[in-house]
């Protein structure tokens, strides 16, 4: 996955499709542009998840370096 971010839409250098093309050559993408400066927001189910988690007992927690490499190992990320 290729991620780019600009200071402005006028940054975006004219070859960048270019470069776009030789990384996935024939390969199916998709192409999102978004706004940099829009406020996320939680829905409230993240709301509800994150409540839940924070309820859990805190013997358990593990680090988010660990819990990153345990989402890598099992789903390949």
């Amino acid at each position: 996955m290729l991620t780019y971010h600009f200071e402005s839409a006028d940054d975006i250098p004219e070859n960048i499709i270019d470069s776009i093309k030789a990384a996935f050559r024939s390969k199916a993408i998709t192409i999102v542009v978004e706004e940099t400066d829009v406020a996320y927001e939680l829905t409230d189910e993240m709301k509800s998840v994150l409540d839940q988690r924070i309820e859990e007992s805190k013997v358990d927690y593990i680090s988010a370096t660990d819990s990153l490499k345990q989402l890598r190992d099992k789903y390949g990320l």
